[in-house]
């Protein structure tokens, strides 16, 4: 059995209009062969998962028949959907007018042609989609070349200058784009710079790879795409106000440019999901809070949310930002009672979450565990991510699952190992090369608890507590802190008072 046939998936994902309309496209197609795959179909949309014999026992598909069968599903499944019109966007529609042009030039129709590609052109222009719209000046150029007038040479001085203007901002908007990409997977693959010489390099890179330009002559994407490269940028070097700087800019283009949000969903749920991890990063409560509020409404007109993708990325970066408010103002335990409910989402929106994201909710469950004293809670989502040795996760969140385990392990009482784990989780750290300062630190405080007499623990904890603290602002040291609240939870050890009730004094302090 397979769950992951990409057959299976795509039929699974249907919604029920979408099935409707699939069989009405299917029943005027005809044929025996179409009478097989619209019998795969069906067999496919009762099974719970993939399974290869109950197919070829309850159709007559034979064996060797399957591969095909399943190919021209796939490719009439998705013709069906192409032609559905809550899937047609903007660049769909011009990319159809482009093709219906072709089939004009072709066929020697050249005003016809022209014509249908002018439409085309308006529409993509004033979506500012430059790659389709220098798409579209090179086949007029072709037709023109073709379709002799007096008026050639004046079009032809019109079509020549639109090439090179589009051709201009093409390559500019490649050279952002690519630039963003690259950040991007640099974020990813190695985290955040942890001294001078990561932040050098990064620094040159950066610097040499940004293009030279004019921000007023820069279109909406071009623009879009800059704004990226400099938050990717601004999360690599640790500079968290520039993120946030930056994140405001890239939503700020939407709040101009409201129909966008139509034409790039998916860009504007990461453009305010980016605004509130950096507001979480810089610990802004309140604009924390007024932007998820603002974040909520506007999933709540779900003018935009057109599709299951931009659902799922709603609901996503809806509640991953929810928990972190909770952290904000130190509600553990209240925060406790949402778990069910997105365990819950997150089995309904399965196939469209990557298990990355799915660890960093289980990290986020752990926390909030940990936060409202619950340890055994928090140990069980922990080793619900350690134990995943598939996942191609960042290296950071890897290292903080392992040292949180490591303190729920001692608060639990679960002692009787600690050495051992201790030991395996400092050759994690080392493996990774992800053992800084604070770490060693900690890791170094844990190994000698056992030494400690219990009348001088208090002194212990308030000794690590000043040698922490001055890195809580360290350029590269400080990213310790994000994961794990450290300062606090020593605070509560010396304060003899729970993790929740110094996170919500300090919450309070802040924000009075």
């Amino acid at each position: 059995m397979e769950k992951t046939d990409a057959l299976f998936l795509l039929v699974k994902s249907l919604t029920k209009s979408e099935k409707r309309q699939f069989k009405l496209y299917a029943g005027r197609l005809g044929g025996n062969s179409e009478k097989n795959f619209i019998a795969l179909f069906s067999i496919l949309d009762k099974l719970e998962v993939f399974d290869e014999k109950q197919i070829l026992a309850k159709t007559n598909i034979k064996k060797q028949q399957l591969s095909n069968s399943k190919a021209h599903l796939y490719r009439q499944i998705l013709v069906s959907l192409k032609l559905n019109p809550i899937h047609r966007n903007a660049k769909m529609q011009v990319r159809e007018q482009l093709d219906f042009a072709t089939i004009l030039y072709n066929k020697g129709l050249h005003k016809q042609s022209l014509k249908v590609l002018d439409k085309a052109k308006t529409i993509a222009l004033s979506n500012e989609d430059s790659n389709l719209a220098f798409s579209i000046v090179e086949l007029e150029k072709a037709v023109e070349s073709q379709y002799i007038t007096r008026s050639l040479s004046s079009r032809a001085d019109d079509l020549i200058s639109q090439s090179k203007d589009l051709g201009e901002k093409t390559l500019m908007l490649s050279k952002l784009s690519n630039l963003s990409l690259q950040l991007y997977s640099m974020l990813l693959k190695k985290g955040y710079v942890s001294n001078d010489k990561d932040f050098d390099e990064i620094q040159t890179f950066f610097k040499g790879a940004l293009p030279a330009y004019d921000l007023k002559s820069l279109g909406i994407i071009e623009r879009l795409y800059l704004y990226k490269a400099y938050l990717w940028y601004s999360f690599i070097v640790q500079d968290f106000v520039g993120t946030y700087r930056y994140a405001q800019k890239w939503v700020d283009i939407f709040y101009y440019n409201p129909q966008m949000k139509k034409t790039n969903p998916v860009f504007y749920l990461k453009g305010i999901n980016y605004l509130l991890e950096s507001l979480f990063l810089i610990q802004h409560l309140t604009r924390f809070r007024s932007t998820l509020n603002f974040f909520e409404e506007e999933l709540n007109n779900q003018n935009f949310l057109l599709n299951e993708n931009t659902e799922s990325l709603a609901f996503l970066y809806l509640y991953l930002n929810k928990i972190n408010l909770y952290f904000l103002e130190g509600n553990f335990n209240l925060g406790l009672g949402m778990i069910p409910e997105v365990l819950d989402e997150i089995e309904n929106h399965r196939s469209k979450i990557d298990d990355h994201h799915v660890m960093v909710f289980y990290y986020k469950f752990a926390s909030l565990h940990f936060g409202a004293s619950q340890y055994e809670k928090c140990i069980f989502y922990l080793e619900k991510i350690i134990k995943n040795k598939q996942l191609g996760m960042r290296e950071d969140l890897m290292c903080f699952t392992r040292i949180l385990n490591l303190v729920a392990h001692y608060e639990a009482g679960m002692d009787q190992n600690l050495e051992v784990l201790i030991k395996s989780t400092y050759k994690f750290l080392m493996k990774m090369n992800e053992l800084h300062l604070v770490q060693q630190k900690f890791i170094s405080f844990l190994r000698n608890l056992s030494n400690i007499y219990p009348h001088e623990l208090k002194n212990a904890f308030k000794e690590l507590h000043r040698e922490l603290k001055v890195f809580e602002n360290h350029p590269y040291e400080k990213r310790s802190f994000m994961y794990l609240d450290i300062i606090s939870w020593l605070e509560s050890k010396i304060d003899n008072v729970s993790v929740e009730s110094i996170i919500k004094r300090k919450s309070k302090e802040v924000y009075k």
